[in-house]
């Protein structure tokens, strides 16, 4: 392939796309400012757990397609598009994105870059980004192009999400651009996936868009479990009864602990803030409640447990199942179940979480918890746990040795995924959230 391609940016995004983007047949380079983790990366490793991520690093590093830099010249030279990949935490004190990594990048990028390059977008951005990025290298870059091209990305499915999309969004002002997207993403759409091309601000708009939908339908089961708790309905059986509606479709109605992690929370509060800022305030305003109802699932799992537990937390041993915010990665930013954990501990109780993945991470977020590895010794003289995070390690206990190591066998399902009647059987006092006690 005559393209070459520079990745800025090597954290969850970046990593994968140019792992993946070598595994499609691309001469890639990355970029990072941090020494450590171009190191990591070039020795084919990844600073990160992700399925399948680290065997098509190293693949197309043997193959010699893909290499890792810190700098910035160098990518410049090698590539003539250039993908930006860079991170977009909310701001501390505010619900707006930051964007210091986006826009740095962009100006350490520029005066390297040769008439006739291709700048890629890809972070997730306020609209308008492009728009300013676009005057910032008119003024920088002369003769260098801008197209806006979000990521649709789920932990866990990285891979597999950049190598067979559901679909690819552009947003260009030139033909040259869509040209040049379209030759990068020729493998794919070859095989059917479809191509948008859009403006910027559409592009823009699709991540945080889909992003808050998603949070919507969650958060709506969600308050669902609350009707259905107060009812004594069954949110499962509720869930299920109106996913067969087509227009409403059973995927993201598990009612359980919420969502959590580095996107979906951050992103649909920076939503609102671009919103304000644009005067159309008012037209996201539901998306607070979303928010509100999603934090209050953790709040309400705690109070659940103290329930359980006659009313007293402080001196009780609770043994978490799951630090991560979600199954098959190792992160931790905002994840639900640690939440619980620290708001536990706090109350006085005796916390040791245990995760397949998350737990050096968690350890450096949260030092003051008590760790383990091992689900067994995590859940001896356990007074009560509870089931955080959906990892397929804790669907596949068997509850009837699990009885043996605990001093009562109290549990709460806060992600709705284990068998109740198994666990019941097994001789476990179980709750699940959103569903009728026994």
């Amino acid at each position: 392939m005559s393209l070459r391609l520079s990745v800025i940016g090597t954290g969850y995004l970046g990593a994968t796309h140019a792992a993946c983007m070598a595994e499609l047949g691309f001469d890639v380079i990355g970029l990072d400012v941090v020494q450590g983790k171009v190191d990591l990366l070039n020795d084919g490793q990844v600073p990160f757990y992700e399925p399948e991520l680290e065997e098509v690093l190293q693949r197309n590093i043997q193959a010699g397609r893909l290499r890792f830099t810190t700098s910035f010249q160098e990518a410049a030279e090698f590539a003539t598009v250039h993908f930006i990949c860079v991170g977009t935490p909310q701001q501390s004190g505010s619900y707006a994105a930051d964007m210091t990594q986006v826009f740095g990048s962009v100006s350490s990028l520029a005066p390297h870059l040769k008439s006739g390059d291709l700048v890629v977008g890809k972070s997730t951005v306020p609209v308008g980004t492009a728009t300013a990025i676009a005057e910032q290298l008119a003024l920088a870059a002369p003769g260098v192009d801008l197209a806006w091209n979000p990521e649709f990305l789920r932990e866990g499915f990285a891979v597999q999400d950049t190598l067979e999309p559901d679909r690819l969004v552009i947003g260009v002002r030139s033909g040259p651009a869509e040209a040049t997207l379209r030759e990068v993403y020729a493998p794919l759409i070859a095989k059917g996936t479809p191509f948008l091309v859009t403006d910027f601000p559409t592009a823009e708009l699709v991540k945080v868009a889909a992003n808050s939908f998603l949070a919507t339908k969650i958060s709506f089961i969600n308050a669902m479990a609350e009707v259905c708790e107060a009812a004594g309905a069954d949110v499962v059986q509720l869930a299920e009864a109106i996913g067969y509606d087509t227009r409403i479709g059973n995927r993201f109605l598990n009612a359980g602990l919420g969502f959590g992690g580095g996107c979906l929370p951050k992103d649909i509060r920076a939503f609102m803030a671009r919103a304000g800022e644009l005067g159309a305030e008012e037209a996201l305003t539901f998306l607070r409640e979303v928010d509100q109802i999603n934090l209050r699932r953790r709040s309400h799992t705690v109070d659940l447990a103290a329930h359980e537990l006659g009313g007293v937390l402080r001196g009780k041993n609770i043994c978490i199942f799951g630090a991560t915010f979600k199954p098959d990665s190792d992160d931790v930013r905002d994840s639900p179940s640690l939440d619980v954990a620290v708001a536990l501990a706090n109350a006085g109780a005796v916390v040791v979480v245990h995760d397949p993945k998350g737990t050096v991470n968690a350890e450096r977020v949260y030092p003051t918890l008590t760790y383990s590895t091992d689900i067994t010794k995590a859940a001896t003289d356990a007074d009560l746990i509870i089931h955080g995070t959906e990892w397929m390690d804790y669907r596949e206990i068997d509850p009837r040795e699990l009885i043996a190591v605990v001093r009562t066998p109290n549990i709460i399902d806060a992600r709705n995924k284990l068998d109740i009647d198994v666990w019941r059987s097994a001789g476990w006092n179980i709750r699940a959230l959103g569903r009728p006690a026994a």
